[in-house]
């Protein structure tokens, strides 16, 4: 095929460089899953279109050409957890404590309906080395109300260009669209985001595919919280900024790690401190709150406690 043209639209420079349209974005991320161009044409191309910076027309392109391929199953009361791929280096993953958690809040709280948790994860892409959440989620036993999701088996055309990816050793349009897949068409979504820019733009690329979609400012990129953190979650056609403060919830976590290991996550997991216990009680209060069970984040942890 002449995949050229791709690379000519997005890398001629600055005053010739052109967005691509819909269709142009399908048939070049379609050639690139399908290895239907060379690899050094699919990270030129990859890397000149993020460079140029990808507009809404190429990020919904490419969301809906991944559509193609993954292959879904059905649990659809449940809230899928939107991690990034590149993993953590300096707080643990706490997920796993999840499960037992929301089981014990159901059981006091039978009149709230429960939901399960979906997390996906694949091998480490770039741009960071650290520990991922398919490592913890293979490595310690989780409760049978959290999924994991191998995107290696449930788009494996995506997960074969890790390599590429890591070769480029950039972020690209991938590390965007890749944050939500909803693999098991869960209702509730919740992921993160550092700049408003991108609250909008996860909210135009995701927000259609959930009931309700809510955006934190996580720790590195993922939708985990350590300590004060903004949120945003969308209210008819608003998108409605809060904040929480840790100390007002009696949380004083002041814990950072410097390229914490696999080793020591699961040690943390296995092995919580108190003040953690409360830091993950305030995670699932951010779940049970984007799931529309409760009204608040502060009204579900004070529930949790």
């Amino acid at each position: 095929m002449n995949f050229f043209k791709y690379i000519k639209a997005v890398g001629t420079g600055p005053k010739s460089n052109r967005d691509l349209t819909k269709e142009e974005i399908k048939e070049a991320i379609e050639a690139i899953l399908e290895k239907r161009c060379e690899s050094e044409q699919a990270a030129a191309f990859l890397m000149l279109l993020r460079v140029k910076l990808e507009s809404e027309e190429e990020l919904k392109g490419c969301l809906e050409t991944f559509d193609k391929y993954i292959k879904r199953e059905n649990i659809p009361e449940s809230i899928e957890l939107g991690y990034s791929y590149d993993g953590k280096t300096k707080q643990p993953y706490i997920f796993p404590l999840y499960g037992e958690i929301l089981k014990d809040f159901f059981k006091k709280y039978k009149d709230l309906k429960p939901f399960e948790i979906v997390i996906s994860g694949d091998k480490l892409q770039p741009a960071k080395n650290g520990i991922t959440v398919k490592e913890v989620a293979k490595t310690v036993s989780l409760e049978n109300n959290i999924h994991f999701f191998n995107r290696k088996k449930y788009f494996k055309e995506l997960s074969k260009l890790t390599s590429l990816r890591r070769k480029l050793y950039m972020r690209t349009i991938f590390n965007t669209v890749e944050k939500l897949l909803n693999p098991a068409n869960s209702k509730y979504a919740i992921t993160s985001a550092f700049h408003r820019p991108y609250v909008e733009k996860y909210n135009k690329l995701f927000g259609k595919n959930y009931e309700n979609l809510l955006i934190v400012k996580g720790s590195e990129g993922s939708c985990e919280v350590f300590n004060n953190f903004k949120y945003w979650i969308k209210d008819k056609e608003e998108i409605i900024e809060k904040s929480v403060n840790l100390k007002e919830l009696g949380i004083e976590y002041n814990n950072e790690y410097e390229n914490i290991s696999l080793e020591e996550n699961i040690n943390i997991i296995n092995n919580p401190s108190e003040e953690l216990i409360k830091i993950v009680k305030l995670n699932v209060a951010i779940l049970l709150f984007s799931a529309k069970r409760v009204s608040s984040i502060e009204e579900a942890y004070k529930m949790l406690n």
